[in-house]
């Protein structure tokens, strides 16, 4: 486990997978000379009956044609520009077009090439099974040439064509593009002219609309953006691909690493970071003794003494902790010593919150206790005593009534109540909530068998 280096204005509290944001950019493909949007004489030849081709561009453009067609680029280059000068007509613009993007070939002159699609596009006069060809390679120069405005506005127009295309990756694997593989290319465009806030926005889209469809999403797609949102500490998009990542691809290292990136990117206080850290306990993704150490001092012995001595428990026998450690040594003294205490307390506790009197700050000491020492039930009415009080932290006991619930197995009403949770911590909120969800969705059903 490596943790990833952060920029020096971000100081990582809780490390998380180096693998995870390595960058990787979507969409890298490299193609071969783009012949498909190259004319043969046959097909760029303006004498045919169904054109419509003006008499003074027929006249200038067979023999500049001629030159072009004996691969003699560079002595029709000169030529060029007065037989595009005479085109009138959208059949006129459509040979030009051609003419150009022919001669830009045989002469390297990218800029010429791009003109010569441009024009024929915009004639109106090609083949509409021939659209996305045209656009792909267009975006293809463009890229190529680093004019990423053109490059995208090509590349769009590729999309609305629904075009595929074998291509040749980088390692020269044979793939299939298909939509939505130029849309992940779309979205690096984005990245490439650092507007990343719209290319977040639009991989999100893709990844929204993948998952509406029932297709399982690229975890590329989600890594990506995970990857750009975090390098440029764009807080809201990191934690919402986050969510994406754990609840996408549910595992020990997502959760951790979604727990991780929340503590990184935002100041918590220690009841926030308390209820992070429970929900990393309960995913297995407490994954080195730094995080077992914030849980005990966001927990402290002093106040919710029998958590804390659960937790130094697991974590001397998971082997993150050294019973030996002065901190460790001094918590679970601490803790040892005042677990009967608490548990001796709760009664009294109990009944104070439940008198009229009662105060909001009491009644959520009655529910942190309950909680704390695993009496989920006993916590749920505690909170709800609490937030009918005036004064009480709403957001923090509304998470908290939230994590009863799905302590109790109240799977619907706990992400009902996650939903309700405003402010700051609306996004542990969220994560709690996909974690709830995916422990309380229906195992896949088995598979007969024959013998």
């Amino acid at each position: 486990m490596f943790a990833f280096a952060r920029k020096s204005a971000l100081r990582p509290r809780f490390a998380f997978a180096a693998a995870l944001l390595a960058g990787t950019t979507l969409g890298v493909v490299a193609l071969e000379a783009p012949a498909h949007a190259q004319r043969n004489k046959k097909e760029a030849e303006p004498a045919t009956p169904k054109a419509d081709y003006s008499k003074n561009f027929v006249a200038a453009y067979r023999p500049v044609d001629e030159l072009v067609q004996a691969e003699r680029g560079a002595e029709a280059k000169p030529q060029v520009a007065g037989v595009v000068a005479l085109a009138q007509t959208a059949d006129d613009r459509n040979a030009a077009g051609g003419m150009l993007y022919n001669v830009g070939t045989q002469t390297s002159d990218p800029a010429m090439q791009l003109r010569g699609l441009d024009m024929m596009l915009a004639s109106g006069r090609v083949d509409s099974a021939r659209a996305g060809q045209y656009n792909f390679t267009a975006y293809q120069i463009a890229n190529q040439n680093n004019d990423a405005a053109n490059a995208r506005k090509y590349l769009e127009g590729a999309i609305a064509a629904d075009y595929s295309f074998e291509g040749r990756l980088a390692d020269g694997t044979i793939k299939q593009f298909g939509a939505d593989d130029l849309r992940a290319m779309l979205a690096e465009l984005y990245f490439d002219e650092s507007d990343h806030a719209t290319g977040l926005n639009y991989l999100k889209t893709m990844i929204e609309q993948r998952a509406a469809s029932g297709q399982q999403v690229p975890d590329s797609w989600i890594k990506r953006g995970l990857s750009v949102a975090y390098q440029n500490e764009l807080v809201p998009q990191s934690i919402d691909f986050a969510g994406l990542y754990v609840r996408h691809y549910p595992s020990e290292t997502s959760w951790a690493d979604a727990i991780a990136i929340q503590r990184n990117l935002v100041e918590y206080d220690s009841h926030a970071t308390l209820d992070l850290l429970r929900l990393a306990a309960r995913n297995n993704a407490l994954r080195d003794g730094r995080a077992y150490i914030d849980y005990i001092e966001a927990a402290d012995a002093r106040r919710l003494p029998a958590e804390v001595k659960r937790m130094l428990d697991q974590g001397i026998a998971s082997g993150k902790l050294n019973r030996g450690d002065a901190l460790v040594a001094e918590a679970n003294q601490i803790a040892s010593g005042r677990v009967a205490a608490e548990k001796a307390d709760q009664p009294a506790l109990e009944r104070d919150a439940r008198a009229p009197n009662a105060t909001a700050v009491l009644a959520t000491a009655a529910g942190d206790s309950y909680l704390s020492s695993g009496d989920a039930a006993k916590a749920e009415a505690m909170y709800r005593i609490a937030l009918g009080k005036p004064g009480v932290d709403t957001a923090r006991v509304t998470t908290r009534l939230g994590i009863a619930l799905a302590d109790q197995g109240k799977s619907a009403e706990a992400i009902e109540t996650f939903g309700q949770v405003q402010g700051a911590r609306a996004p542990i909120a969220r994560l709690w909530s996909i974690h709830v969800g995916q422990k309380s969705a229906p195992a896949p059903a088995a598979v007969a068998t024959t013998g």
